[in-house]
């Protein structure tokens, strides 16, 4: 009894010396996690050690005395009904085994044990579940090969081997690191869109590392910074978050310079009126470092959305300017009329007329721009960059014309609207309705598939020739003659137009000789009154 009680006072001994609350709470408070956490990261830390230790399968569960400071080692088994349920024998026990050692156990539940157990063998060939006899006699001097015998967990944890330690370590580190992440993800998720302040802290392979809190870094990587911005070591920056994750590298916000979202929390912060919302944004894009456009809308008469973003003198426009390191912002009015919101979004360019029509694969308007030729350049912009953003930013596509292109093309559309109709025309007339076309001619390319007007004009002289009975000569006159017969057509009416002019032409001559006529009959009228 009295060795009983040696022994437990020297676990207690042991088991005061292992941990003291107030360090964990200090690392706690240091890493900015829950005690909770700690201890559970501690836990999992000398399960794991312990399994290492014990070289065991089954469930291992540490149990931390945060009073004392003492640690105990359980071997956990889940309880099934009968033998047919079990999975894993190293995991599970059936009811009846449950029973003899607690006969409160029920099934689903789960029972601890203060031991492992392993089976005595001369040659171990699983030291997961087998034990040498020599080494099992040490624990129990009276088990044989064969038998079964139980492992007591109570080896202190800073006896169980430097593997053990090792892992230890790891895993609690790991733990630790996780509840950091958590935390961070759990602070910034909500934060999406939102402005961020920071100063730089370092540069990675091109990535800016931000310095958010003093103890939260974010990420700015190459593709989010603007080429217009250059920023040292300990610079402040402003930036929108755009992502928040829980990967296991690296850190776990990632900002961006170069989102619309910037612009629109620059401008909140430096409009009032945005941000009571009194003028509204309805739509922002950006070609950082170049050009941006923003469409503002107000919800009352009296307040001008556009002077409200430009301020007095430009003040409020100058000072987001010179945060984006000189870009260039065009504020223009959003309309509910797309063909107004397209002239708007193409400012400075004067846009002529608009046409509206619908792009069925991608399922918004495609708009026809029609501009002065002078205007062309304005509107599509250095590298087409006005014409890019102000589609992006009405949802639609846009094609920008001059008035010297539409013209060509409708002198195009007549011109082949006219050259069909010829066509039309010359199908009609039949190969035997040629002028001078003689019939064994005419027979011989009707037998040859050159039945109309139309098709002897187009043939080459290698197509007539392959017609049998048919020279160059030949061929060469049977185009001549389709040709000339095409020119006799079009010649009355010429010659009608021409008759119609000449008709005038005499109608005027005759108005003129009469005009004549009446100013000679004047004036021999003047001369015998003069002479009365």
């Amino acid at each position: 009894m009295a060795r009983r009680k040696a022994q437990e006072a020297n676990e207690v001994k042991d088991q005061v010396a292992m941990f003291q609350d107030k360090d964990i709470k200090a690392l706690a408070y240091e890493k900015s996690i829950e005690v909770d956490r700690v201890y559970a990261a501690l836990e999992d830390a000398l399960s794991t050690a312990a399994r290492k230790y014990y070289r065991t399968r089954e469930p291992l569960e540490a149990v931390l005395d945060r009073s004392a400071g003492g640690v105990k080692i359980f071997a956990v088994k889940e309880i099934v009904e009968n033998e047919d349920q079990i999975e894993d024998p190293q995991a599970q026990w059936t009811l009846d085994q449950a029973r003899k050692v607690d006969p409160n156990a029920q099934i689903g539940g789960t029972i601890r044990l203060d031991h492992i157990t392993k089976e005595v063998v001369d040659v171990v060939k699983d030291q997961n579940t087998q034990i040498r006899t020599y080494e099992a006699q040490k624990i129990d001097g009276e088990v044989e090969q064969g038998d079964e015998v139980k492992i007591p967990l109570t080896k202190p944890p800073d006896e169980l081997g430097r593997i053990a330690a090792q892992s230890a370590k790891q895993v609690l580190y790991q733990k630790v690191r996780e509840a950091e992440r958590e935390k961070v993800f759990n602070e910034f998720k909500d934060k999406m869109g939102e402005l961020e302040n920071g100063y730089v802290k370092r540069f990675e392979r091109g990535d800016m590392i931000i310095d958010l809190n003093g103890k939260t870094e974010g990420i700015i990587p190459r593709h989010h910074q603007s080429r217009a911005e250059r920023y040292s070591q300990g610079d402040r920056i402003k930036a929108v978050i755009v992502d928040v994750h829980t990967q296991p590298k690296g850190p776990q916000v990632v900002l961006s310079r170069t989102d619309p979202r910037l612009l629109i929390k620059l401008f909140e912060m430096e409009v009032p009126e945005i941000y009571d919302g009194t003028v509204v944004i309805k739509g922002a894009v950006r070609e950082p470092g170049e050009r941006a456009k923003i469409a503002v809308m107000s919800r009352e008469r009296d307040v001008d959305p556009v002077g409200a973003c430009v301020g007095m003198k430009g003040s409020r426009v100058q000072s987001i300017i010179r945060e984006l390191r000189g870009e260039k912002i065009d504020i223009i009015p959003w309309s509910d009329d797309v063909v107004s919101y397209a002239q708007n979004a193409l400012a400075p360019a004067k846009i002529t007329r608009v046409s509206v029509t619908s792009d069925e694969p991608t399922h918004r308007p495609h708009l026809d721009v029609i501009v002065d030729n002078d205007q062309l350049s304005l509107a599509i912009g250095k590298r087409g960059l006005n014409v890019r953003l102000a589609a992006e930013l009405i949802s639609a596509k846009i094609d920008i014309k001059s008035e010297e292109e539409v013209k060509g093309e409708v002198a195009d559309a007549l011109s082949a609207m006219l050259q069909e109709a010829m066509a039309e025309s010359r199908a009609q007339t039949g190969v035997r309705e040629i002028e001078n076309m003689p019939d064994e001619w005419a027979q011989l390319l009707e037998d040859a598939g050159y039945d109309d007007l139309d098709s002897v004009i187009n043939a080459t002289v290698e197509d007539l020739t392959a017609i049998e009975g048919v020279d160059e000569d030949t061929a060469a006159q049977m185009i001549e003659l389709g040709r000339k017969h095409e020119q006799v057509d079009e010649e009355p009416e010429e010659s009608d137009e021409e008759s119609d002019e000449d008709f005038e032409d005499e109608e005027e001559e005759s108005e003129e000789e009469e005009e004549q006529d009446g100013e000679e009959a004047s004036d021999e009228e003047k001369a015998e009154a003069s002479v009365e």
